[in-house]
């Protein structure tokens, strides 16, 4: 990829902060032991079980600790998750392999404007453009989707993969590790929905008749200018879920909803990322909310990682749960179809647009968008104010000892008044 192109330099704004971090102060994503899953307890309903205490109170936990971390982070790290580790290791291995080959061989497989899966180097986010390339592939080796973004069109096209020759095993490994990846994500989805206070199997129906779920192999290559360019611009995934095997480069960064600054994640061997997707914050009607994250770049290594994307049928309507409404919590979205919505957010891959690509803030309902206005204002004084009294403080403190002395309480009296 040479020299950095104007196209991918980002704006001012959203650069990455080139000062190091005292990583003792960085807050890190929660990580979190499936093993309690080894006991097939997954399969039942947590309402409704015969399991002995020792297993449903393991369990209970996992559900407990999966719902705090979509509550406050919306991303978390799991272990002991069950996909087979030397699989994962295959799959890096044949991406690499991949990645590696010249570029008129890559292209063979590119994808297009008609089909959206294979390889592709000029994939755009928020407009500009990522320092990465990218091998698409999905789930069921064929799907339906919308035709195009159009409203009122309601011709289906079919996707299909597309695989290349080299490396031979290419294919079956990516399959055999989209199968099992796929079955983390169905338990994954499961434990948040016994989170919400649903049955385990509440979401299994969407991802039924042709789930659109896709595998990307992600390659980022050194950049020297890595103070400019991002890996991924700062974007929140459309899905339900994002399962990610990174490798120990680094790289991935969440804002934390705390404060609003980048945290990176740390990565740790054999774990895979998770994070929420927009169409369960859709579901859980803003209870749990998808998350913006970045990846930042280097100028030394290169850096390999493979989300799995969990995206229901493109029939599927996306709307919030009607078991969780009530005159308190009311419905905050509008129904949106998912097809239309994933055709239409596939455009900007491979352009720029005049307009913000589709976003689910645009199926916002207007009283909802009014009270999380005021309530994003109200916490925005309150941060204000914080820091307005923590600045206060800091001056304080850093006065010479006389000064603070010419203020200093009178413990007798401070006594005194307290006993009266």
């Amino acid at each position: 990829m040479g020299e950095v192109d104007p196209a991918f330099i980002q704006a001012i704004d959203r650069r990455p902060n080139p000062k190091p971090k005292n990583s003792s102060l960085i807050d890190e994503i929660p990580t979190i032991d499936l093993s309690a899953l080894s006991t097939g307890l997954e399969e039942n309903d947590l309402r409704e079980t015969d399991s002995s205490p020792s297993d449903v109170s393991g369990h209970a936990k996992l559900v407990s600790e999966i719902g705090h971390a979509c509550k406050n982070w919306g991303f978390f790290q799991v272990v002991n998750h069950g996909v087979p580790l030397e699989l994962g290791r295959k799959i890096e291995d044949v991406a690499k392999k991949f990645f590696e080959l010249p570029g008129e061989e890559k292209r063979k497989v590119k994808r297009d404007m008609v089909n959206a899966l294979g390889y592709h180097d000029g994939e755009h986010t928020k407009n500009v453009r990522d320092w990465k390339e990218v091998f698409d592939f999905l789930v069921e080796d064929q799907t339906a989707v919308p035709a195009s973004h159009e409203p009122g069109d309601e011709e289906l096209r079919v996707l299909t993969n597309q695989w290349p020759q080299y490396p031979p095993e290419f294919r079956e490994v990516c399959q055999e590790y989209a199968q099992a990846v796929e079955k983390l994500a169905y338990k994954l989805l499961g434990l948040i929905a016994l989170s919400l206070g649903q049955p385990q199997n509440r979401f299994d129906d969407y991802f039924k008749d042709h789930q659109t779920s896709l595998v990307r192999l992600n390659h980022y290559p050194p950049c020297p200018s890595p103070h400019l360019a991002l890996g991924v611009g700062p974007h929140k995934d459309a899905g339900a879920l994002t399962v990610l095997a990174q490798d120990d480069v680094g790289g991935l960064e969440v804002r934390r909803k705390s404060d609003g600054e980048w945290s990176p994640v740390t990565p740790i061997p054999d774990a895979y990322i998770i994070n929420v997707g927009d169409i369960v914050q859709v579901w859980s009607n803003d209870k749990y909310k998808s998350v913006e994250h970045r990846v930042v770049v280097n100028s030394e290594k290169e850096r390999f990682s493979i989300p799995f994307f969990f995206f229901p049928a493109h029939h599927v309507m996306v709307k919030p749960l009607e078991e969780l409404l009530s005159d308190g919590n009311p419905a905050k979205y509008r129904e949106y179809n998912w097809g239309k919505f994933y055709a239409t957010r596939n455009r900007s891959d491979f352009k720029k647009q005049e307009v913000e690509n589709i976003q689910i803030h645009h199926f916002k309902l207007p009283e909802s968008e009014a009270l999380e206005s005021a309530s994003v204002t109200a916490n925005k004084v309150l941060l204000e104010k914080r820091q307005r009294i923590e600045a206060a403080a800091r001056k304080f403190f850093a006065l010479p000892l006389e000064e603070k002395r010419k203020i200093r309480r009178d413990e007798k009296s401070m006594f005194e008044k307290s006993k009266s």
